[in-house]
């Protein structure tokens, strides 16, 4: 989430590596992209979205996968190993993210699927669940908000100001250099993160594989605040008819907590899993209630209105 200057293509990172044995290219909503699976196919499908397929770490996949679940994750356009563009310049919309993520599904004959989006992962889930409502079987949004980058609603938090100063001000690292990358990565997860414990062990080992495995880092990290968001939908959230469990960080500074409060009652019957001390992220540490939860939440079993930890 650095500041960049998209008027101009970032230079590419370090050289990237092949394709490893468990991911694939296919052909969604007629663009390719890179797609990774876990557990057996004839289990309830779960659809993550985030940017890159590393938004979910493979042991949360796999986690996920024994509930049990099918789990699809992949990297949206100009992340990861999937299709890009010349940087700064994306020719597709938000809402050509969301035909390709309902793409996906007819890739792997699936009528519909649990869709659980994080951050602005959330913003293409919701786009899902108000034009394919029949190809979403339930949603999960976690540390998401209803609008776009910008100027929020008067009863919204907007972002916090550390952070903002954070983003605005920190030095772009030598995009050749892996390290000084995955270096400038981790700063920034630490400026995203809340007073959980920080793994940096396995945020670093997690950051050197995003660097290997993307072809144009600086552009990757940057890509939503260029593509064209479309009109505000947060007035149509009442239309949502897919189950709906909201799961926000108490000390989120990216979108604030109360975002996540506001979805959780514009959305009919939505439930609100609300994590303490949880930031902009999934740590390790609320694997152990997350997981469950959404494991629950796609098994259509009733729970509490609300939840709290």
């Amino acid at each position: 989430m650095t500041k960049h200057n998209i008027d101009r293509p970032p230079p590419s990172g370090p050289e990237v590596r092949p394709l490893a044995a468990n991911e694939k290219i296919v052909q969604a909503n007629g663009v390719d992209l890179c797609v990774e699976t876990f557990g057996d196919a004839a289990d309830p499908a779960i659809l993550l979205v985030g940017t890159s397929m590393l938004t979910w770490e493979d042991a949360f996949c796999g986690r996920l996968a024994a509930g049990p679940r099918f789990v699809i994750r992949y990297d949206i356009r100009d992340t990861g190993r999937s299709v890009g563009y010349e940087p700064g310049h994306p020719p597709y919309t938000i809402r050509d993210l969301v035909a390709d993520a309902v793409g996906l599904l007819d890739t792997f004959d699936l009528a519909s699927a649990h869709f659980v989006g994080f951050s602005a992962g959330g913003w293409i889930c919701q786009h899902a669940a108000l034009d394919y409502p029949e190809r979403v079987a339930s949603l999960t949004l976690i540390a998401a908000r209803s609008n776009a980058p910008g100027p929020t609603d008067d009863d919204l938090p907007e972002h916090a100001e550390a952070l903002m100063a954070y983003i605005m001000g920190a030095p772009e690292p030598d995009w050749s250099d892996r390290v000084a990358v995955i270096d400038h990565i981790i700063e920034g997860e630490r400026h995203y993160a809340g007073s959980l414990p920080f793994d940096e062990a396995a945020r670093r080992d997690l950051a050197g594989r995003l660097v290997d495995r993307t072809d144009n880092v600086a552009w990757s990290m940057t890509t939503f605040a260029a593509i064209d968001l479309g009109d505000r939908w947060r007035e149509r959230l009442g239309a949502v008819r897919a189950p709906t469990l909201v799961i926000h960080g108490t000390e989120d500074p990216f979108f604030p907590y109360g975002n996540g409060v506001a979805l959780s009652k514009e959305i009919p019957g939505a439930r609100l899993l609300t994590l303490e001390k949880m930031g902009h992220e999934v740590p390790r540490a609320v694997w152990d209630v997350v997981i469950p939860a959404i494991v629950e939440h796609t098994a259509g079993v009733p729970s509490s209105a609300r939840d709290m930890i």
